[in-house]
This record gives structure tokens, sequence and C-alpha cells, in this order.
């Protein structure tokens, strides 16, 4: 049965569902919250490729669409079409979390831990790698770190946010990008 919107109405689509169980269950980040999101966004999974939504992300394939922010709650959700062999560095999400689900295609999400030596510099450790495919829901929270490379795209991914993270990166520079040295991802700022 469909979540009643806020406005009155009935969810007209999956996205639409997926907005309205958001806002419904909208709060601190608790465990609850992060199964509640989780569940929605598998279900937004199952939504069928005829959707306008979704028929457009197959059509257009962009780089970044933002599908909903949510003006009062902060959250956000964004999809992405990366193409075979799109690799992005190992990186956290600052003070964020995030839910990643792969809509079509194949991505590797590798995990780290970060370790500081006693030095103080500080270094990757790989913990481990999944390949998620269609289906696959996978979170990220306040100082998770990972990587992703595209195995069989295109790649649709849909990234739900609590927060924006380009402002949590650009602006409140929380967000750490680490950098290959001889073969050790570290940390820019601590050697």
């Amino acid at each position: 049965m469909p979540i009643r919107a806020y406005s009155g109405r009935m969810a007209n689509n999956s996205l639409e569902t997926f907005i309205e169980g958001a806002r419904s269950t909208w709060g601190p980040l608790t465990s609850d919250l992060v199964a509640s999101c989780r569940e929605n966004l598998a279900e937004l999974l199952k939504g069928p490729a005829t959707e306008e939504w979704l028929a457009s992300l197959h059509r257009e394939s962009p780089a970044f669409r933002e599908l909903h922010r949510d003006a009062t709650r902060g959250f956000l959700l964004l999809a992405h079409t990366e193409l075979d062999g799109r690799y992005r560095a190992p990186h956290d999400h600052g003070r964020g979390w995030v839910i990643y689900a792969v809509q079509r295609g194949e991505v590797e999400m590798g995990t780290f831990v970060r370790v500081e030596d006693a030095n103080g510099s500080v270094r990757l450790v790989q913990r481990d790698t999944e390949v998620m495919r269609p289906g696959a829901v996978k979170v990220f929270l306040p100082g998770d770190t990972h990587d992703t490379r595209c195995i069989s795209g295109p790649v649709t991914l849909l990234r739900f946010t609590d927060r924006d993270l380009v402002k949590e990166e650009k602006v409140e520079h929380r967000v750490t990008r680490y950098v290959d040295r001889d073969g050790v991802w570290s940390d820019p700022q601590r050697g």
C-alpha cells in the first residue's frame, strides 16, 4: 500500500513513494532510521523502468542528477551513471552518511580502515572488496571510508545522503580524499 504524502495525495510512482517514506521516518541518525532508509531504497530499486524518472536516467545516462532535495529535512537522493573503468579513490563523507544502491550494472566497492602510525602519518588498510549488482544496497556511516570502480557499465547508481556532501567537502572541508603514495593510500593532510 502506498505511503500517504504530507500533501494528502497518494504517491504516483516508486520515486515519490521513496521520498514520502524517507520523510515519514526522518530524524536523528539511529539504527532504525538507517534500516528504514535502506529498506525504502531497496524498494525503490524494484520500481519499473517505464517510470519516467528512471526511463530518463537510462535514456540520458547523466553523470550526475539530483532526484530529490528535501528542503526541510536536508536529505538528498542523487543518481550517477558511470562507465566501465571509472574509479573513485578512497574517501569518506565527512559528518555525512550515505546509502548506495545499484539499479543497473556492476560496481566494486572496497572498504578501508584509517590507521595512524606513531609518527602521526595516516594510511588506509583495505578491509574488503564487494561487487555490487542490481538490487544491492550498502550503507556508509560517518567515518567509513570506501572506493568505487565501475566493472560492468553503464552503472546506474543511486546515492541517498543525509546532507549535501558537496557543501560538506567544498565549504566545510570535512571530507577526506586519500592519495596514492607509492602504493599506500595516505591522508594528504597528514602524510
